[in-house]
């Protein structure tokens, strides 16, 4: 496919890379591409950034049958544009879309039209310490039909937005909440794709323990209601013992980029890393006894974000001594000096634009 570029008669003023927040400014361009059963993906394009026109009958509106991902764009140093791990946030993408009935897309070209929206917006790429251009590739279902099947049309979109850190706190380590009354996905459900409606069943949860003073929700499972699965925008690690834990996907869990970073670092740093089922009850029983010694998240908003204070029923637990942790921070550094070009990548992760 031919990717066509038309370009924008009026770009916009670029905002003060010392303030900027998450999420709330997009650049002057976006990708887009659509599917029907005819023509499959074509008609390739980068052009302005601009509303997308949809039927109020449009399939997903009703229905969400909607993916996404999440990824960022660093500028180093010498001015190069660095790439996190992208073919595993496409080959992720692609999973979610067979998940969602959504025809799968062609990674190397979707990669490849990125790098050339990148190139087109590189100016957009903040160099202020700590921020970065976020990137989200969509797919939503297109049909302006009302029924439920699988639509036969769809929108493929990225865009970029100049971010900031993804927490107010920073790196410093957040609150979370655990609830036992609601839960965000089931072994066999959606839980393991990047679609809307994973984060839709988390907004309630959320938006109650934000009034209580938490950052984010620490999802159980969806069965027991025992067992650790993520937090909201998270992967969730634990050190314990000085061996790191983290619960082992089940189905339910987002397979993170940054989790698997993170065990792969540890892995080669000969930390012992376990994946497995740990309960809440076991983490807090750990905690009285002095085994729980950290607590962090993993994502590609906040990267690796410590977690001090936990709270459960009546019960609230402080983890480390109010700092961030030695593994978080460490994990942190790395991960972070590695996407700014600061140390070699002797991981094969970075893929420079």
């Amino acid at each position: 496919m031919r990717l066509s570029v038309v370009k924008s008669d009026k770009l916009k003023k670029h905002p003060d890379e010392s303030d900027l927040t998450f999420g709330t400014i997009f650049t002057d361009y976006m990708f887009n591409m659509d599917y029907n059963l005819k023509d499959k993906w074509h008609n390739p394009r980068i052009e302005p950034y601009q509303p997308i026109s949809m039927d109020p009958s449009t399939m997903v509106l009703h229905y969400g049958q909607s993916i996404f991902e999440g990824l960022k764009a660093f500028k180093t140093k010498t001015d190069a544009i660095n790439l996190f791990r992208p073919k595993d946030n496409f080959k992720r993408f692609n999973r979610s879309a067979r998940a969602l009935c959504i025809p799968e897309i062609d990674e190397d070209f979707a990669l490849s039209a990125l790098k050339q929206l990148l190139i087109i917006e590189k100016k957009w790429i903040p160099k202020y310490p700590g921020t970065s251009l976020y990137i989200r590739p969509t797919i939503i279902a297109t049909d302006p039909y009302l029924g439920v099947r699988a639509s036969n049309t769809y929108r493929f979109f990225i865009i970029l937005s100049p971010v900031a850190a993804y927490y107010p706190e920073g790196f410093n380590p957040v609150k979370i909440f655990v609830t036992k009354d609601y839960v965000r996905a089931v072994r066999g459900g959606l839980g393991e794709a990047k679609t809307s409606g994973n984060y839709a069943a988390s907004l309630y949860a959320g938006d109650l323990a934000n009034k209580m003073g938490y950052t984010q929700v620490l999802w159980l499972d969806g069965v027991e209601l025992k067992y650790i699965e993520e937090v909201g925008s998270m992967n969730i690690f634990f050190v314990i013992n000085n061996d790191i834990v983290t619960p082992a996907l089940s189905g339910s869990i987002l397979s993170g980029i940054t989790r698997d970073s993170v065990i792969k670092l540890a892995k080669k740093w000969g930390v012992n890393i376990v994946e497995r089922k740990i309960s809440i009850d076991e983490l807090f029983d750990l905690h009285k006894s002095g085994s729980l010694t950290e607590a962090f998240g993993t994502g590609t908003a906040a990267v690796i974000s410590p977690v001090g204070v936990i709270k459960y029923k009546d019960s609230i637990i402080n983890v480390g001594d109010g700092k961030s942790g030695k593994f978080a921070s460490k994990f942190y550094k790395f991960i972070m000096d590695l996407q700014y070009g600061n140390v070699p990548d002797n991981m094969g992760w970075i893929e420079t634009v």
